[in-house]
């Protein structure tokens, strides 16, 4: 019997086709109002993937988040067939709720080269059956958190994560602008790389931009504290399932002008590096 999240999720990110290069997903529900980043880069990197011959694979995506996800409407992804080269294909998608553009990225395919090789070592980390399973905050602080806070935090999803250094989310500390957290869905997933490397997109927008916030030892989960998503980028190196542990190992080189930008490496438990992400986010510290 596989897990109903993981289910869910898969649905999710098979998108139902409209046209050539139209297609529409659903939203889930993950305790806010608003649709998760991560959701619209799955979907999206879904839908360019589609209209691409199924030799190329994706190596990389860029993508701008404009307006925040309206979770109780469809989102309709249309895909323009920029160039398909000899190697290369490249789409650019835009994401559309009630007529406007919430999202647009560019995604590039490319057909399987042999060529030199060579990676960064993954950082020396406890392995995850080394580390407990525990919530992001304890059931017993959730009563101190906004309501709509407390739903979101108490939904359970497709994804396990168990960090290296947990903080607490509360009352946060200053810290060094890293953290290293291991993350792999609940369930198996199929068989079908093209899904795997959407739900890796999926769960890339988790974790990231909050490694700005350590040195500052402040929390999205504070009143005055104002986050959110800006853009996003996603490199594919190496095959990976994510039904396996993957661990994202992120860092902050820099935060100023109310952005705050952060990087991830995503290896294997064996320690081969898979991907590498970076985002910008907004940060803003409003008057208490």
């Amino acid at each position: 019997m596989t897990d109903a999240l993981v289910d869910e999720l898969v649905a999710l990110l098979r998108l139902e086709r409209l046209e050539d290069n139209l297609f529409r997903g659903e939203s889930r529900d993950i305790g806010t109002h608003r649709v998760f980043g991560g959701q619209v880069l799955g979907q999206a990197l879904s839908a360019a993937q589609q209209t691409v011959e199924t030799e190329r694979s994706a190596h990389s995506l860029h993508a701008y988040f404009l307006r925040a996800g309206d979770i109780a409407a469809p989102i309709v992804y249309n895909v323009e067939r920029a160039r398909d080269g000899g190697s290369f294909s490249v789409r650019r998608v835009v994401a559309i709720q009630h007529g406007q553009a919430i999202f647009n990225c560019s995604v590039s395919f490319q057909i399987a080269e042999p060529g030199v090789e060579h990676q960064l070592p993954m950082p020396s980390v406890p392995k995850p059956d080394d580390l407990p399973s525990r919530p992001l905050i304890p059931p017993e602080q959730l009563a101190s958190i906004p309501a709509k806070l407390q739903r979101w935090l108490a939904m359970r999803g497709p994804f396990e994560f168990r960090r290296v250094y947990p903080r607490d989310e509360l009352n946060p500390g200053k810290q060094p602008p890293y953290q290293h957290v291991w993350f792999r869905l609940t369930d198996k997933a199929p068989d079908d790389a093209v899904l795997q490397r959407s739900m890796l997109a999926y769960a890339s927008d988790f974790h990231l931009i909050g490694t700005t916030t350590f040195p500052h030892g402040i929390s999205y989960l504070q009143k005055n504290v104002q986050m959110a998503s800006l853009d996003h980028a996603l490199w594919f190196h190496r095959p990976f399932r994510v039904d396996e542990w993957l661990l994202y190992s992120c860092d902050s080189p820099t935060a100023q002008g109310a952005r705050g930008l952060a990087r991830g490496m995503i290896y294997t438990e064996d320690g081969r590096l898979v991907a590498s992400t970076a985002q910008e986010g907004l940060i803003r510290l409003r008057a208490e």
